[in-house]
This record gives structure tokens, sequence and C-alpha cells, in this order.
């Protein structure tokens, strides 16, 4: 395996070569933990397994962030709004997409999963029935009548060991924390 130098200094980093047949990816970053990527299927298992992602939309030219709670449903991401950005923004069928992320302080694993398309306004009464009973609602009071349907066309993710935490200098918000606490 080829290895090469940090810049600056003498220690040795293995570089590892990208077309492997497995699905670990090393990094120099990393130097020692593998970065997976996620399969297609772990990555629709993760989103139906949450509830709460961050919504990316472009709105008057520059990107926009909104919290968004959902369901999968038909290997699609669903969520309700009121009129407002998200509402308009699907109405306009532009290109949006949905991040959730995750970490588990038994395994000390992080996750993230990015999926990316277009939306549309859900108006089959037979489609927002069916998302209804998978347990959509909204979590913001106000009426959230309309359905809106992010269809993925790119679907990512990856899942690593995170650096272990030093008890005495990370942050008190730090998740990582958890793992010895």
């Amino acid at each position: 395996m080829p290895a090469s130098t940090k810049a600056g200094g003498s220690t040795p980093v293995r570089v590892f070569s990208l077309f492997s047949l497995t699905r670990k990816v090393w990094t120099m970053e990393s130097q020692n933990l593998p970065i997976e990527k996620l399969s297609f299927d772990d990555c629709w298992e993760l989103l139906d397994g949450d509830t709460l992602g961050r919504l990316a939309i472009v709105v008057d030219g520059h990107p926009e962030i909104f919290p968004v709670n959902y369901v999968v449903h038909l290997r699609s991401i669903v969520f309700r709004t009121a009129p407002g950005t998200k509402f308009w923004g699907a109405k306009m069928e532009r290109p949006a997409a949905l991040e959730i992320d995750g970490y588990d302080p038994l395994t000390e694993l992080a996750w993230s999963v990015v999926v990316r398309g277009d939306t549309e306004i859900l108006e089959d009464q037979a489609d927002r029935d069916a998302v209804d009973g998978l347990g959509l609602e909204p979590w913001q009071p106000g009426e959230k009548a309309n359905y809106v349907r992010l269809n993925a066309r790119a679907l990512t993710g990856r899942r690593f060991k995170v650096n272990r935490p030093d008890a005495w200098n990370t942050r008190l918000q730090d998740r990582r924390r958890a793992s010895f606490e």
C-alpha cells in the first residue's frame, strides 16, 4: 500500500484506493477509521426510522433550511406544511434535499443520509390518507393542510466511528460525551 507524508511533517499516512471492492473508504483525516458508504436500503431504513429532518430549498436565489417532520411513503419523503416558503417552493417543483443524521453513544457510530430530488404537491386523497395512516402529523401548531412529496433522485449515506472525546476538553453539548457519562 502506498504511503505519503503529511504536509510539513514526516509522519507517514496510509492512503488507500477509492476503487476498493468493499463499501469501506479510508481517508487521510481518519487515518485508521473507515467511512462506510451506506447502501440504498440502509439509507431508506434510517430514513424510515427517523421523523425529523432538515429540508433544504432555494428561496430567492439563496439556500434556506427548515426542520420538518416527515414519513417515508413509497420510497419518497412526505411532510405537511402551511402556505408559505416550503409550500411555494414545492409548488414550483424545484429541486430540494433532506438530511438526517444521528449518533449512537453505545457503538460510538455517527451517520448521515441525504435525499436529493424534486418536490411536488400531493393531491391524491388516497395517498394523503395512506400518509396519515403512517402517523404524519404536524409538530407545530396551526393548520398544515398541504402535503409535499420529495421524490428521491439521489440518495447517499455514510457511517463512521467518531474520535473518542477528551473527557476534560470536550464541550458539554458534544453528543460524544454520552459515551463516557
